[in-house]
């Protein structure tokens, strides 16, 4: 998969950038025709701006202090990850060369001062985050769950890195608690918790995830969505183009305390409640759904960079 991304989108450096803005022209010239409630409301989710604003080019001279640098999209150039570089380009250059726009790779968990392209953000005070679906090949991987909620072992699963507080307060409470499946994959330690890893496939035979934040958002969370597994974890603090913080407890997953102590308790009652399990993942199935339209998917990154633009 992510060899035919990277060829994909090497690729499209052999097509001219015009033909990519007559592209986009038509597309948002026929949506203006038609435009659709459900579109308009994703587009005002990921950005949030409605007054205009200035950015301050890298080689601009101004005696201001402390105001990030923005650059023209016609002198945007790969300097952090490769998947950010092709995934903002891929909506940066359906539009002028001469528009300026911020961004910030990585795992973004504050809200910048001046509007800023991201991949995540908190879930609240983020109206200068403005959310494009970046590093899509690693965080946007849906699967196919042919294993029904009933044949799944009556356990939670989690396997990852434990390199943060809040993780490794949770990992030493249930690594090994009867109804958890739970531990660390790296680092490698001398540890009672360090266990094997465990493959996606290998995970879908549990009847509930842990989705864990990391540095931002659980990057389980969204294939374990598409499961017949039931996602457990705690109130999202991060969101991204998934739009984490409109989930529901309860409806979409199952919601514990910040640290994790009643994670049993919750076990133990959808287990004994089935039903109430199998309609969280019917769920769950629903609002993946709703990322797998591509030609949407890409309408609504059209519409979220061209408010940005238009703005300044």
């Amino acid at each position: 998969m992510k060899h035919f991304y990277y060829i994909k989108n090497a690729f499209k450096f052999l097509i001219p950038k015009c033909w990519y803005q007559n592209k986009a022209r038509k597309i948002l010239s026929a949506y203006e025709q038609a435009p659709d409630e459900y579109i308009e409301d994703r587009v005002s989710y990921y950005n949030k701006l409605n007054e205009p604003f200035k950015l301050v080019l890298e080689n601009e001279n101004t005696n201001r202090r402390h105001i990030p640098h923005a650059l023209k999209i016609k002198d945007f150039k790969k300097v952090d990850g490769t998947t950010y570089y092709f995934d903002i380009l891929e909506v940066i250059r359906n539009f002028s060369g001469n528009y300026m726009f911020r961004y910030e790779a990585g795992d973004v968990v504050e809200a910048p001062s001046i509007p800023t392209i991201v991949k995540s953000r908190p879930v609240v005070d983020n109206e200068n985050s403005v959310v494009l679906k970046l590093n899509k090949v690693r965080h946007f991987n849906f699967i196919q769950d042919k294993i029904s909620f009933e044949e799944k072992l009556d356990k939670v699963v989690w396997r990852g890195t434990n390199t943060m507080p809040h993780r490794d307060i949770v990992i030493k409470q249930f690594y090994d608690h009867p109804l958890c499946d739970i531990g660390q994959t790296a680092p490698k330690k001398d540890v009672a918790w360090l266990k094997d890893f465990l493959s996606i496939e290998d995970q879908l035979h549990y009847k509930f995830i842990l989705c864990m934040e990391g540095n931002d958002v659980a990057t389980n969370l969204k294939w374990a969505m598409s499961s017949n597994s039931v996602c457990i974890m705690s109130q999202p603090k991060y969101e991204t183009w998934f739009m984490e913080g409109r989930l529901v407890a309860g409806k979409h997953y199952v919601e514990v305390k910040d640290d994790y102590s009643d994670l049993p308790e919750k076990i133990e009652y959808y287990l004994a409640h089935p039903e109430e399990a199998k309609l969280i993942t019917k769920n769950a199935n629903e609002w993946v759904e709703q990322f797998k339209d591509e030609d949407r998917e890409f309408l609504i990154s059209l519409l979220v960079a061209k408010k940005y633009f238009s703005l300044q």
